[in-house]
């Protein structure tokens, strides 16, 4: 533990909240070795949903915003809002009696210092504009220049070719372009070559665009997203004549120092570990209560209550706390990065939890085999399995639930790359409820699953408790289920293809800032 991260565990006076875990992994002499598995996970998995509560897993949330109240708001990687909330939870799971450890890494860490947008003329107004994350910056008081839209090309796509920009058009000017057909990098870099002072990309579908442009290394002029409807009113009024913006984008970027959060239990067999993660890093933007306080939570209450439980667990059960995830899944990629072939070989599984308690959530799970047919395809062999698992368990509860697609914006995608069977849960984020998820999940319709997504208000009052117990349902299900048998990961799962308009399918449908 480093300076920073003693200093923040004092301030904060972390408590221990569980008592020592009991591991180990043989069956019981004189047990059937092929129903003892399944009976003892019968019997974990029943145990730990019925004591992991969301009453007390709410305890860690109003841990993590009395955090962010403290250390300026916020619990982002890189700050002592995120140092605080790793050394809380590393505290807990070590008095708990598992072993913890921080994973260290360094990082590029980005802070938005400004972002604004306003129509000089012909009518003034004022544009909502995110920065993109590793943009250039603009002068303090930011520049004003006219703009120019980038034209629809042959193929669809708008910007995403250096002859989409005429010469001599774009110099000095600010380009609109919209969203869609390659990387918002691609799109600001052939922009920046064609001599624009600012790039700005408007979505393609409902919901506000806050992206990245991948590194600080691609960022070439400051860019910002905006929504469908502004990046469209912007185009007609430049039919009718010119336009001229103010635009001021400002991002601070470091090199910084973070830690990712691993514990694991100390008895079962590590060629069976079964893994669980979720990201604990906020955006600077605000407290991180849902996004991810909520699966970092539900994660930590879970892993509590199998210390409490003295079970003497067959399989190693790890979980991970991931840090700079908001920059782009660093944390997760850091860790599977550095695993060995014989690490990702004893790893048969992982889950991830990002967003359990969106509120005005959808019952999203991974779609492992594609039945969906929505945007990526299958995970690895066992993800089906994983699904039908979280699936059977909420079909158990009469829960209603959809598939939403792998599409690597969130901290399985590392895992998926390797080959490492995934799943989990996801209850929205800056996406619209349509009508079709609305009567199926309840909540209201034409409104994001998250209105705080990557803003302000993301705090405590930001949780469907509701959600919140189902999502922490399907973690404990999992762990006790798991730490005891995978052989489902091995049981074939018959394809049905489903359709829909209530799937969660989709990139804004997903939680990590899109590339594209």
């Amino acid at each position: 533990m480093n300076a920073t991260q003693r200093r923040a565990a004092a301030i904060l006076a972390v408590a221990a909240l569980a008592t020592p875990l009991v591991l180990a992994s043989p069956a019981t002499a004189g047990q059937d070795p092929t129903a003892a598995p399944a009976r003892d996970a019968a019997k974990l998995a029943k145990k730990l949903v019925s004591e992991t509560t969301a009453k007390d897993a709410f305890k860690h949330l109003q841990k993590f915003q009395a955090i962010a109240d403290s250390a300026g708001g916020h619990r982002a990687a890189g700050s002592l809002g995120y140092d605080a909330s790793a050394a809380y939870v590393f505290t807990q799971l070590k008095k708990a009696g598992y072993n913890v450890s921080y994973q260290k890494f360094d990082f590029e860490y980005t802070e938005t210092q400004a972002e604004k947008a306003s129509v000089v003329s012909p009518a003034p107004r004022t544009l909502d504009v995110k920065a993109m994350t590793y943009t250039k910056s603009t002068p303090v008081g930011g520049i004003t220049t006219g703009l120019v839209a980038v034209p629809v090309d042959a193929d669809g796509t708008t910007g995403c070719e250096p002859t989409d920009f005429a010469t001599g058009t774009f110099t000095g000017k600010i380009a609109l372009i919209k969203r869609g057909g390659c990387t918002f990098s691609v799109k600001q870099q052939n922009a920046a070559a064609a001599g624009a002072a600012a790039a700005l990309i408007y979505n393609n579908t409902e919901g506000a665009l806050s992206g990245t442009l991948g590194s600080a290394a691609d960022g070439k002029i400051p860019t910002g997203g905006l929504t469908q409807a502004e990046g469209s009113q912007l185009a007609a009024d430049l039919v009718n004549g010119p336009v001229t913006l103010k635009v001021e984008i400002r991002q601070l970027q470091q090199i910084r120092t973070t830690n990712n959060v691993l514990a694991e239990t100390k008895g079962g067999n590590a060629a069976n570990t079964v893994m669980l993660g979720s990201h604990l890093d906020s955006v600077t933007a605000g407290p991180g209560i849902n996004d991810n306080g909520s699966g970092s939570a539900g994660l930590l209450q879970t892993a509590l209550e199998l210390a409490k439980s003295k079970d003497k667990v067959r399989n190693k059960v790890r979980f991970a706390w991931w840090s700079a995830e908001e920059n782009g899944l660093l944390g997760s990629e850091h860790y599977v990065k550095n695993l060995t072939a014989l690490d990702k070989n004893e790893i048969k599984l992982y889950l991830n939890f990002d967003m359990i308690a969106s509120p005005n959530y959808g019952q999203f799970v991974y779609d492992g085999d594609n039945s969906d047919g929505v945007g990526a395809g299958p995970g690895p062999e066992g993800s089906a399995q994983l699904e039908k698992g979280i699936n059977d368990y909420l079909d158990k509860k009469g829960i209603p639930h959809s598939g939403t697609d792998f599409d690597g914006r969130s901290d399985y995608g590392p895992f998926i790359e390797v080959g490492i069977p995934s799943g989990g849960t996801f209850t929205g984020a800056e996406g619209i409820k349509s009508a079709a998820q609305a009567a199926k999940f309840g909540g209201t319709a034409g409104v994001a699953f998250d209105v705080n997504y990557h803003a302000k208000g993301d705090d405590i009052k930001n949780v469907n408790m509701k959600a919140f117990a189902i999502n922490i349902g399907v973690i404990a299900n999992a762990v006790g289920t798991y730490a005891h048998d995978i052989s489902s990961l091995r049981k074939p799962v018959p394809f049905v293809p489903t359709t829909g308009e209530d799937n969660g399918s989709g990139g804004l449908h997903d939680h990590h800032e899109p590339t594209s």
